[in-house]
């Protein structure tokens, strides 16, 4: 017999590791956490591997939940997208300015895939900094800016919240004391509130290594230089073994988007803000 993957499980999935924690991800599909839990056991039926790491901090992905969760993404935002364009032709150009953290997610994929179904429309990502982005915004080159709510150069259309996780180093010790840690440079809330959460846990710790991208701060952290804070979508299988009580939790990120008051009406810009709200 075929075996099928259903998208209600592949959403349950997803949910799941976006939120990091099981009971959230229930609150979030409006489930109770037992039937999240039987749907997502179901999934992992049919797959025939573990998908998830489950302990009393909350969830993160096995090797094959992380092999998984990028087909799992795009299968929901192409079903979600077939079903909300089909027999539409959009045309015009969209400038996008992502957070670089989500740039490296599914969100460009998504907006590919968009692109794919209106070939007469161009879509462009940026990853800049905030000064670069509020400057193509003002000047019309990005009508729409997906980054953490006080970096946004308009007031946000809506707001999301998403979690933190601690990616740690090979042979990193995590209680250690100071505990390494591996930063983005510069002055930012995510890297405040970080710092903040340590010192609220009594945590001692140094910095190990900085850097202004997420390209650098995988690095370092891939190299065994420390611990950093990472979005899930961006934790590799083998940073997440570690004692997870040796290290406090990370509070979420405020995520916000910010649109263009001059493209209100825009139908392509309706259609790529739509496609964010699914995909995020």
């Amino acid at each position: 017999m075929a075996r099928d993957l259903e998208t209600a499980l592949l959403r349950s999935f997803v949910t799941a590791v976006r939120a990091g924690s099981i009971s959230r991800a229930a609150a979030t599909l409006g489930q109770t956490q037992p039937a999240l839990s039987q749907q997502l056991r179901k999934l992992e039926s049919v797959v025939g591997r573990p998908l998830l790491h489950r302990s009393a901090s909350g969830v993160s992905t096995t090797r094959a939940g992380e092999e998984l969760l990028p087909y799992a993404e795009r299968i929901l935002s192409l079903s979600a997208q077939a079903l909300s364009e089909a027999g539409r032709a959009l045309s015009g150009r969209c400038g996008v300015g992502l957070l670089e953290d989500l740039a490296a997610s599914q969100l460009p994929q998504t907006l590919a895939d968009l692109a794919r179904l209106h070939p007469g429309a161009t879509l462009e990502v940026l990853s800049l900094s905030s000064v670069a982005t509020r400057e193509a915004y003002d000047e019309g080159r990005v009508q729409l800016v997906l980054d953490e709510v006080p970096s946004l150069p308009g007031p946000p259309r809506w707001t999301v919240r998403r979690p933190l996780v601690w990616a740690v180093g090979r042979d990193v010790d995590a209680a250690a004391d100071a505990l390494p840690v591996v930063l983005f440079t510069g002055t930012c809330s995510w890297r405040t509130s970080v710092l903040e959460t340590l010192e609220r846990a009594d945590r001692r710790w140094r910095v190990a290594f900085e850097s202004n991208s997420l390209v650098g701060v995988l690095a370092a952290v891939r190299a065994g230089l420390g611990v950093a804070a990472l979005m899930p979508a961006n934790l590799e299988p083998a940073m997440t073994r570690h004692d997870a009580d040796a290290l406090p939790t990370l509070p979420d990120v405020e995520l916000g988007l910010a649109r263009h008051p001059r493209t209100d009406g825009d139908p392509l810009i309706d259609a790529v803000e739509t496609a964010l709200r699914r995909t995020i």
